[in-house]
Formats: C-alpha cells, structure tokens, sequence
C-alpha cells in the first residue's frame, strides 16, 4: 500500500548496529512473517515426525498435504489480495477508516466459500483418510485469513505486537508436538494439528490486531468489489504472479520426478527441497525493497505528485520528478547489486552445504538448486520493479509483465520435462524469470520518460458509471444483506410486540 505502509524512518533513523538489525527485524518478520513460519513449521514438523519414529511414507504424506493446501490457500487468495490492498489504500487516503473491515469480511466470505468448496471436492476424491481431509480444508482456510490478514497488516504501526504474535504462535506449535512425541502420541493427525493451531493463534492474534486498529464498521462488506471491475487489471496480476511462482512446482509432480505418495497426493522431493532452499535466497531483497521504498523512494514519489495538486511551478515539479527518478534508480541498483551477492553467496555455500549433508542430494538436485536459485534472483529483481510500476498506477505495464512471467514459466518447464534432460529442469522458471524482467523493465523505462503525460492527460475527465460483472455482483449481494437484516428487524419487531401484549395481559 503505498505509502501507508510501516512507520520505518523512525527505526532506521536511530544509531547503532543493534537498532539497525531490530529496524530489519520487524520489516522482515512483517513483510515475510507468515510464509517465514510456514517454511519453519514445514522443515520443523518433518524433523519432529523424524525424531518421533513415523515411517517415511507417512512423513511424506504430512509434507505433501501441508505443501497442498499452502499452495492452494495462496492461489486463492492470490486472485484478491492487489484489489483489496488497493480499496484499502484509497479508503484510509480518503479518511474512511471505518469502511476498511467490511471489505476484510466481505472477501474473506468469497473467498472461504470458494476455497472450501473447491477443495473439499479435491479432497474429497483424493483418496486419503476422511480425517486427513478434514484437517487439511481446515488448514487452507485458517491460511486465507491468515494471508488476508497481512494484507491490512501493512496499516498498523504495532511492530512489537505482530512479532509477538509471530514468535509465540510458532513456539506453541513446536512444544505441543515435542510433548506430544515424549508422551508417544505423535502421529500424521496429531502432528498436522499441531500447525493448525500455531496458525489459529496466529490468525486471532493477528485479527485482534485488526480490531485495535480498526474498531468501528460501516458500509457494505462488499463495496470492494467495484474495485474489481475499476481495476480488473490488479485481480489478474496478483493471480499471474502467484502462477508463475508456483505452477512449476505443481507440473514437476507429473514429470519424471514425480513420486505418488498416496491418491492424488504427488511430490517431487528432488525438486522440492531445492527450490525451498533457493526461495530464501530474495528475503533480504524482498526486505531491502520494502524498506528502502517506504524510507527513500516514497517522500520523493509523494513531493511530487503533492505538486501536481498542490499547483506547483514547472520547475519545481521538474525538479522532484528528476529527485524521484534518481533515488528510484538509485534503489533499484542497490537492490539489484545486493541480490545478485546473495545469488552468489547461496549459489556456492548452498552447494557445500547440500553436497557435505547427509539428507542425500546428488548432483540432481544440486543443478536444480542452481538453476532455481538464478530464476529467483531475477524474479525478485523483476518483482520490485512491477511493484513500482503499480506506484506509478502502469496496471497494463504490471499485467503485461505478469503475464509474460507465468506464460513462460509453465511453458517452459512443461517443455523441459518433455525435451530436455532432467539436468536442466529448472530452466523453465528461469526463463520465466528472464522475460519477466526484460517486460517491466522496458515498459517501466518508456513509463516514467511519459509521467506528466499519464497523470495529466490520460486521466478520466468525467468519473465512468460503475458497470461490470463484480458490480453486479455487488449489487446483488448488497440487495441479499439488506433483505437479510430487514428479516432479523421485523422477527425481532414482532418479538418484542409478543412480549408487550403479554406484558398488557398481565397487568
């Protein structure tokens, strides 16, 4: 959200290497927090069941229902979350603070009702145990909420609060399953609650947070939906993000590395572990980027459009515009400079590390590692500068980048797995990556040389009629609300007129 995001100049501003790395903390638990966790509690829940003596194909299974319904919580959510954010940030710009939770409500009721239907028609002909699935349903919907809930996170300065909430949630779910492995209880079943309830603490947490934060409502819980059809774009560039991120996981079950553990449960344990290793290779350019916008490149960004309103002379807004773009090259140079270090750095010490363990990488996986560990370093690159486009309002420029990004990612690795030796898997979401970054960084290039001419020129003269298939939908919804409510008033009416004729009686 631009702009409305974490108060870090405070933070940053203080001396001393203890404040700088506390300042980095908070950003990173903040931005990453909840993916961080689930990452923890994945590695951590398989070590447990390890230590608890559960045969393989078990902990296997636990992995492979865990990694399902994250995936599925994020796909689903992914189609959302840009609209949201957005609709939140013009609420809050507009001083409507009280119209912010009903869209948290109104979209969690979409998408919890889309999800679980969905996936409980997945589970229910995945062939696993009905208490496998129950547990995983409810799993992939305390992760929407959960993810939902970071999205408004982004408005509350209460950094001590949600580290909190981060660190005892994930500290519960590790001693619940430790004493539930010294009492000799552990089990597929046992172990998979234990991660649902350190993310339900999460998640109250979190929602308690909200409503601190956020204590009064008004309005339909649906009005974001207008945003929808405003900005179709947005749902589509969340959605193609979240595609190209994930859907060459997905393929790579159905490829020679596949292994079926159990129905329609499938792994790639020589792809998996290594593209989760080389994921944690951009969490400190994916921090760097959040930070370094909200201290440096947004008081240039916020000048300069407060002078197109402001009517300010040509020349200052000469002026802030070249201040603007400096910093933004500026920024964008460092963080390129840093993730390319770190690149290298995972590259040649994660490769030790995989050949010296004992967890049985061959040269497979470490290829693979390598090849994922560039296409992240890219993706993340790339990444920064669509998010800046979405500063700059380029919807079309995002969704083009986007779209480039997840096209090329599934077709690549689909043509890897059927012409390419599996020494070169991986270079499908590289490529991705690549073009990914050449669109955006081509169209963010030929943007900011055209910005007075967009914010002046392309702007609607007169505000367009709402119209359009969420519209609809949001009329609809509202018109079902309000006929709702009305019921409950006139139950409630003809109750209270029972009771004063029985109160007349009695008298």
């Amino acid at each position: 959200m631009a702009g409305i995001g974490f108060s870090l100049k405070r933070l940053f501003s203080q001396k001393g290497v203890f404040a700088l790395c506390r300042a980095y903390g908070y950003a990173g638990v903040i931005c990453a927090g909840p993916m961080i966790l689930g990452v923890i509690l994945l590695t951590g829940m398989a070590l447990v069941a390890r230590l608890a003596g559960i045969d393989s194909h078990d902990r296997e299974l636990m992995n492979s229902m865990l990694t399902y319904s994250l995936l599925w919580s994020l796909t689903v959510t992914s189609w959302f979350n840009m609209v949201v954010t957005r609709y939140t940030s013009d609420m809050l710009y507009e001083e409507k603070p009280n119209r912010v939770m009903p869209s948290f409500y109104g979209s969690l009721v979409i998408m919890l009702t889309a999800g679980a239907v969905l996936y409980g028609i997945f589970l229910h002909f995945s062939g696993v145990k009905l208490v496998y699935q129950f547990e995983c349903l409810w799993f992939s919907l305390i992760l929407m909420v959960v993810w939902t809930e970071t999205i408004y996170l982004t408005a509350i300065k209460d950094y001590k609060g949600i580290v909190l909430a981060f660190a005892i949630s994930l500290m519960i779910g590790f001693i619940i399953a430790l004493i539930l492995v010294l009492l000799g209880h552990a089990s597929i079943t046992t172990l998979m609650l234990c991660v649902i309830i350190a993310y339900g603490i999460l998640m109250a947490w979190y929602y308690k947070l909200l409503l601190d934060y956020f204590p009064v409502c008004e309005g339909s819980k649906f009005s974001f939906l207008r945003w929808a059809d405003k900005y179709r774009s947005l749902s589509l560039v969340g959605g193609f993000v979240n595609i190209g991120l994930f859907a060459h996981l997905v393929i790579m079950y159905f490829g020679p590395l596949g292994v079926q553990v159990e129905g329609l449960f499938y792994g790639a344990p020589a792809h998996d572990v290594p593209s989760l290793l080389a994921f944690f290779s951009i969490l400190l350019t994916t921090i760097n980027f959040v930070t370094s916008v909200e201290v440096r490149f947004y008081p240039k960004y916020r000048n300069y459009y407060s002078l197109f309103n402001d009517n300010g002379s040509i020349n200052d807004i000469e002026q802030a515009n070249t201040e603007m773009i400096s910093v933004l090259q500026q920024e964008l140079g460092y963080a390129g400079q840093k993730q390319f270090v770190c690149t290298v750095l995972f590259v040649v010490f994660g490769t030790l590390f995989m050949e010296s363990t004992s967890m049985g990488f061959g040269d497979l996986s470490i290829g693979i590692f390598r090849f994922q560990c560039a296409g992240y370093g890219v993706y993340a690159i790339a990444n920064s500068m669509m998010l800046i486009l979405l500063y700059f309002q380029d919807y079309f420029g995002a969704l083009l980048g986007t779209f480039a990004f997840a096209a090329v990612s599934v077709a690549g690795t689909v043509f890897s797995i059927l012409r390419l030796p599996v020494t070169l898997y991986g270079v499908g979401f590289l490529a991705g990556g690549l073009l990914f970054y050449v669109v955006v960084w081509v169209r963010l290039e030929w943007y900011i040389r055209r910005l007075p001419y967009y914010l002046l020129c392309r702007q609607a003269v007169v505000p367009g009629l709402d119209k359009g298939l969420f519209v609809a939908l949001c009329d609809w919804l509202d018109r079902r609300q309000e006929r709702l409510a009305d019921g409950k008033q006139r139950k409630l009416d003809r109750k209270a007129d029972r009771l004063r004729k029985k109160e007349a009686v009695c008298k």
